[in-house]
């Protein structure tokens, strides 16, 4: 589907950015989006087009892969979270409702193939491996919401193949949202019983028993590798990232709080592995 870029120019009128894009630059054109391309793209375009064609809507579908290095994809309607986050994003709705989401997006993708020989990135990815192609970042920013319902996960870049605990871990991680009390008082979701958001995500989501006792130990290792995940946009320079890391109070600031969050998580295990069980 590679085309060059200049039958395109009577479009670019048209182009409205999209925020809550991380890593490159994202524009709705009509019913399209236009974005950069990851450099696995080929594959991934190819899992996503089997997934579509297998029954399940809530992804975006391929329509061109251009040799300017951009991409084209049907554009999801529905509500998008950003920061800084709307009152509706920090209810515990929320949370029942992407568990479910993701737990269509898994049961879907148990019976799609992807190509296991592609340079499926590593940014977030299980370190365990797996034989499902997981999404890696469920964020509010990469949820669509629908009437009350998770309707779509968008955002595949950072797709690749593990365990389905562990997009559950990283559901957590920021549905949680997991984070100390002290952290969680200064953030949007101030008002939130985390242990009874975690109850919610499992129910929603009818994780497993095995899953639910694996769950505490996966927050923590997504938490270690969302570390090294921020620390590598740093080294880049990745404007977002600076200032995230600014606004914290830089790197050193940022860190700690880190370290903070990772001793809470450790501390909190016994607890979250009650709240996973009642």
């Amino acid at each position: 589907m590679a085309v060059g870029p200049q039958g395109r120019k009577q479009d670019r009128e048209q182009d409205q950015p999209l925020s809550g894009g991380m890593m490159n630059t994202v524009l709705r054109r009509g019913a399209r989006v236009v974005r950069t391309a990851p450099p696995h793209a080929p594959a991934l375009q190819e899992y996503l087009t089997a997934l579509t064609a297998s029954g399940f809507e809530g992804a975006p579908r391929p329509l061109a892969l251009y040799e300017d290095g951009t991409e084209e994809l049907t554009f999801v309607e529905g509500d998008v979270a950003v920061p800084p986050f709307p009152i509706w994003a920090t209810e515990d709705w929320v949370v029942s409702a992407s568990a479910r989401l993701l737990r269509r997006y898994h049961d879907a993708a148990q019976h799609v193939p992807f190509d296991p020989g592609a340079a499926w990135p590593t940014a977030l990815s299980d370190p365990e491996g797996g034989t499902l192609l997981c999404h890696n970042d469920p964020c509010l920013e990469n949820l669509v919401f629908r009437d009350g319902a998770g309707h779509a996960l968008i955002d595949f870049d950072l797709a690749a193949p593990g365990r389905p605990v562990w997009d559950l871990a990283a559901l957590a991680f920021y549905m949680g949202p997991t984070l100390p009390p002290e952290v969680l008082t200064e953030s949007k979701f101030a008002r939130a019983d985390v242990l009874h958001r975690l109850s919610l995500l499992a129910e929603g989501y009818g994780m497993s028993a095995e899953d639910r006792r694996a769950l505490p130990e996966t927050i923590e290792q997504y938490n270690e590798v969302s570390r090294t995940f921020v620390k590598s946009m740093l080294d880049q320079g990745n404007p977002l990232f600076v200032d995230i890391v600014e606004q914290a109070g830089g790197w050193p600031a940022w860190e700690r709080v880190k370290d903070r969050r990772s001793a809470w998580l450790r501390d909190q295990r016994p607890a979250f592995l009650k709240a996973l069980a009642a």
